[in-house]
């Protein structure tokens, strides 16, 4: 079985971070959220990948090379312009060929993998399955009507949703998936969308398998989820202090310190962790915050927030939350006292207060 993983997207929501950075690259608790992905797949036995890409092939290639960091190959598939999850299968038809493959969204977080989603695809073998979640707002998703185990129909984002299953970004497909997407057309939005291929199969008769997952997912495509997932994926840390902590420092509860990170005169507060290379004075860190390596924090507080690789914030008397700070970002307070703060910045920003 092989792996497709879709890494092709823009990420309008997550602008302006992504307009300088693939968003399967921005990080959780100090992962790019690509190579959970890569990982989850691994895990479940696939040790063929082709990785969607498109205008951030370089980047995207430059995180993940070869694959072999986690023993698996890596095939990139060139996509000129995001035509659909669905043309994204088609264009990956020579490198899949007649072998049954699962396809992940670059973007997506599953709490407890797929391994026994794969093993049971792998043994019984339908057209498709496909994996759900309830949501409370279905009519944002692409929901399933099910018959027990089996898929009857597929819309997406219907104004007025039969069911409120709405779907996971993790597919498996066996090979008559290229013919139904060969015979559908693109949507008013000008896409061809992997539910009207779904629905073709079942419509020729083909079985299409569902689960409901055990354990949250999330798609990561927003702020809001972003923070949701880091402050998931922070709170299983096994607390661990590779760096430096002096004696007038206070550590609390899970927190991962990375080797080279030096922390002094400071309150860190898990589930945290702090990156290769920081530097923590006099600061508070609180919960759920994740600090890439490099990152320097001065008389500073922050909390449930994501600082990228290279930023430096500086002498705020208010403290942040709820924020994702890019890489080589700079915040420092010039004069005076802002009421609040709250920052979703793009890569080499700078940011002076008042």
């Amino acid at each position: 079985m092989k792996g497709l993983i879709l890494s092709g997207g823009k990420g309008t929501r997550l602008r302006p971070l992504t307009f300088t950075s693939a968003k399967q690259l921005v990080p959780v608790a100090n992962k790019p959220v690509l190579f959970y992905g890569i990982e989850t797949l691994a895990a479940a036995g696939i040790r063929e990948i082709g990785i969607v890409v498109g205008d951030t092939r370089a980047e995207i290639e430059a995180a993940v090379r070869d694959g072999s960091q986690w023993g698996v190959t890596v095939t990139y598939i060139a996509q000129d312009a995001p035509r659909g999850l669905a043309h994204a299968v088609l264009i990956a038809e020579p490198f899949i060929g007649n072998d049954p493959f699962v396809m992940y969204l670059g973007d997506n977080l599953l709490a407890k993998g797929i391994v026994p989603f794969v093993e049971e695809f792998a043994a019984t073998r339908p057209a498709a399955q496909i994996l759900l979640t309830p949501v409370p707002h279905p009519e944002q998703y692409g929901v399933a009507e099910t018959d027990g185990d089996r898929v009857v129909r597929l819309v997406e984002k219907p104004k007025l949703p039969r069911s409120n299953l709405a779907l996971v970004g993790v597919y498996m497909f066996g090979p008559a998936i290229f013919d139904s997407v060969r015979r559908i057309r693109p949507s008013f939005r000008n896409e061809l969308e992997i539910t009207d291929a779904i629905q073709d199969l079942i419509d020729r008769g083909l079985e299409v398998r569902r689960h409901v997952v055990d354990g949250w997912w999330k798609d990561t495509g927003r702020l809001e989820d972003m923070l949701e997932a880091n402050r998931l994926i922070l709170d299983t840390l096994t607390p661990r202090i590779d760096g430096a902590v002096d004696g007038e420092s206070r550590i609390e509860g899970k927190v991962v310190v990375e080797p080279g990170a030096v922390i002094s005169g400071s309150v860190v507060r898990g589930p945290v962790i702090i990156g290769h290379d920081a530097q923590i004075r006099d600061a508070y860190i609180g919960p759920f915050t994740a600090i890439m390596r490099d990152v320097e924090i001065n008389g500073s507080e922050i909390e449930h927030s994501i600082v990228m690789e290279g930023s430096r914030i500086t002498g705020l008397t208010d403290r942040v939350t709820d924020s994702l700070i890019g890489r080589g970002v700079t915040i420092v307070r010039r004069s005076g006292k802002p009421a609040a703060l709250r920052f979703m910045l793009g890569d080499r920003s700078e940011v002076g207060l008042r």
